[in-house]
């Protein structure tokens, strides 16, 4: 282990939904801790902008549709060994309960959940996964302890994300691969400011504020966990679940 566990330098990262918030800040942040950052998204253009902005050479990004087989197939032709892989990708769209139907149901789980784990699969399948390596999934805080009006399906999708990780954690710990998630509250990204404009008006937004003791978080606060999660300095963490709601749990 480095002399510095929390450093990414020589660790290969593949970093999906990076085309923005989250994802984007998890590629530029763990590029300047010195990882090969490799990157996939749908858009190509802000795909693009993500790469401009990594720091270090060696990165790479990959235009995918995760819900695509075929985009799923060029993922794992064009990555060589990895030392982790962070989950960005998926939606967030309200759906109230008596709104509900299996198309809903289909898109919330196909992007959140499916995606994902017939992607982990495929890693695992080809022998992509490095021993000792880390994955990280992107949940929601709204998946394990704090339902919001319109967010069942959402919280569903990421409570089974939350699932699958600790199956992960508990097949592969013999490989010393770790699996853990970040569960945050609200976070500014694109997507914060799309659902909250469909809800409410400014003056609304600042009382909700007023229910973190911290602020809303912004995607670099969620990146630094991410990186810590990706370091060896987390080495003996597995199978766990890091909130991150500004204090909104005690307030």
């Amino acid at each position: 282990m480095s002399s510095n566990p929390f450093t990414l330098a020589n660790k290969t990262i593949l970093i999906t939904g990076a085309s923005s918030g989250i994802g984007k800040e998890v590629a530029i942040s763990s590029s300047k801790m010195g990882a090969t950052i490799v990157i996939t998204g749908r858009n190509e253009n802000r795909l693009k902008n993500t790469f401009e902005n990594l720091q270090g050479k060696n990165h790479q990004y990959i235009q995918a549709d995760l819900t695509n087989d075929n985009d799923i197939s060029k993922i794992i032709n064009a990555v060589g060994p990895l030392n982790g892989v962070v989950h960005c990708a998926g939606i967030l769209q309200p759906f109230p309960i008596k709104f509900i139907q299996q198309k809903q149901i289909d898109t919330m789980f196909k992007i959140n959940y499916n995606a994902v784990v017939l992607l982990t699969s495929k890693l695992f399948k080809h022998k992509k996964i490095l021993d000792n390596a880390s994955f990280v999934f992107i949940s929601s805080i709204s998946g394990n302890s704090r339902p919001y009006f319109g967010g069942a399906l959402y919280a569903g999708s990421k409570a089974a994300i939350e699932a699958f990780s600790r199956g992960l954690a508990f097949e592969n710990a013999g490989q010393k691969i770790r699996s853990n998630c970040i569960s945050p509250a609200i976070i500014k990204t694109p997507i914060f400011d799309e659902y909250i404009g469909t809800i409410t008006v400014d003056d609304h937004i600042k009382e909700y504020e007023k229910q973190y003791p911290l602020g809303f978080g912004e995607p670099v606060d969620v990146a630094n966990a991410a990186i810590f999660l990706l370091s060896d300095a987390s080495r003996w963490i597995t199978g766990s679940t890091i909130v991150m709601d500004g204090g909104l749990m005690i307030s």
